[in-house]
């Protein structure tokens, strides 16, 4: 029986890959006898620090195209996403619960798939290591012996409100340029109230003042905090943009967007307010926004210390280790950021420890593809190697030069699919 360990979006999507082969698989989460600092549901697949998967733009946005290679090969999140989705414009974003609760049902009814409720304190020969960027100090001695510890950077989560805190007189909806079905809750902000806003929020105290170390933070989930103390406009060019926006015939000098956090729209997260204030500071700061004044916090905002391995000295492309033909990571430690990616480089874990197990050569899709690219990125020798998001910029080019982004990106998305049709129809070929 082959161990996989960990039971977030890498864990769940190696170990139902390797199930529906015909691979017995033990599943081992430590949950629910023990949790890390960010995790409190029981579920699998939980949702910490965002209930949106990012864009589902096929055609023009990297993460969009790489849930369709995802859903092409046979990829449950995927699955799940589309059956617990919540209206959010032209985001992919879930009910956290639904979401969970599928993944869970589906992992929990497969025949070939035992769960085992413990905390795993060391590597095992082979299998599957997907526990996130959290794993538990035993297991992360293990790890460190082994290949020398990890890098680390520092993640943080946003602020979510309860629907009828919200001072809906000072709101209004719409998605920018109109695109979407007008999902998002738009809180305008005038100079005044903006800058008070930004002033507070800079000066404000927060929870872990000497970690925040400029080469820790990873830019992808950068605190709003720190990106507000790099000039008193970025937050205007960047989170709170109130641009392809028009409130009361003009456009706002700054607006935060609120999103759904559950199909029953009870509850609303501050999008790209991931931060580390401290949680008075948190409700201080955030109800100086006029249609927050009132607003009730159903959770504040946490920061947290993410571990990820220096994978190009560790992994190869399929996510093996170099060493240990038989052992793989998956998922954020590997050095994917993100839900998507991490559920990405677990789904192909997966289909390469079934391959290794069958007696053939592991297979990595086209790096034309986005699950290619970054499977390749992971395995890249790079001094300054840090998480990487799905992005246009990593793919493979070797096309004649395309001057309107739309369409290049159109090509690169279109290429991309077909390239994964390909690398499902030889995996299809050669299974056993």
């Amino acid at each position: 029986m082959i161990e996989v360990i960990g039971a977030g979006l890498a864990g769940c999507e190696a170990a139902y890959a390797l199930a529906k082969r015909g691979v017995k698989v033990a599943l081992v989460d430590m949950k629910p006898k023990k949790f890390t600092p960010a995790h409190e549901s029981s579920a699998f697949c939980e949702l910490v620090c965002s209930n949106s998967l990012k864009s589902d733009d096929v055609f023009g946005n990297a993460c969009g195209l790489l849930k369709e290679e995802m859903r092409i090969l046979g990829s449950v999140t995927m699955e799940a996403a589309e059956v617990s989705r919540i209206p959010a414009g032209g985001a992919l974003a879930v009910d956290r619960e639904k979401f969970s609760a599928y993944v869970t049902e589906k992992i929990r009814s497969e025949e070939n798939i035992i769960v085992v409720e413990r905390e795993q304190e060391t590597l095992p020969e082979q299998g599957i290591i997907a526990t996130g960027p959290l794993t538990s100090d035993a297991l992360s001695v293990s790890i460190e012996k082994k290949f020398g510890g990890g890098l680390h950077f520092y993640d943080a989560s946003a602020p979510i409100v309860a629907a009828d805190s919200i001072d809906y007189n000072m709101t209004f909806m719409g998605d920018r340029y109109g695109k979407g079905t007008g999902d998002y809750i738009n809180c305008p902000l005038n100079k005044a109230e903006y800058e008070l806003f930004v002033t507070e929020l800079v000066s404000a105290e927060k929870t872990v003042l000497h970690s925040f170390e400029k080469r820790e933070i990873f830019e992808g989930c950068m605190p709003l905090e720190v990106m507000a103390s790099r000039g008193k406009d970025t937050l205007r060019y960047g989170t709170f943009k109130p641009v392809g926006l028009e409130w009361q015939g003009t456009r706002p000098w700054a607006v935060l967007q609120l999103r759904k956090e559950n199909a029953a729209g009870a509850a609303y997260g501050l999008v790209g307010c991931q931060t580390n204030l401290k949680f008075g500071e948190q409700k201080r700061v955030f109800s100086l926004i006029p249609a927050l004044k009132n607003a009730e916090f159903l959770r504040y905002g946490v920061m947290h210390r993410n571990t990820y391995l220096s994978s190009p000295e560790i992994l190869s492309a399929d996510f093996s280790v170099k060493d240990n033909p038989m052992l793989f990571f998956a998922g954020q430690m590997t050095g994917v950021e993100g839900y998507v990616e991490s559920a990405a480089s677990g789904l192909l874990a997966g289909l390469n420890l079934w391959r290794r197990l069958v007696g053939k050569e592991t297979l990595v899709p086209s790096e034309r593809t986005v699950l290619g690219a970054l499977a390749r990125y992971i395995a890249t020798p790079n001094k300054d190697f840090q998480p990487m998001n799905a992005n246009f910029g990593i793919l493979a080019e070797g096309f004649p030069e395309i001057r309107d982004k739309k369409l290049k990106k159109r090509y690169l998305a279109e290429r991309a699919l077909e390239e994964i049709r390909a690398f499902r129809a030889r995996l299809c070929e050669e299974k056993e």
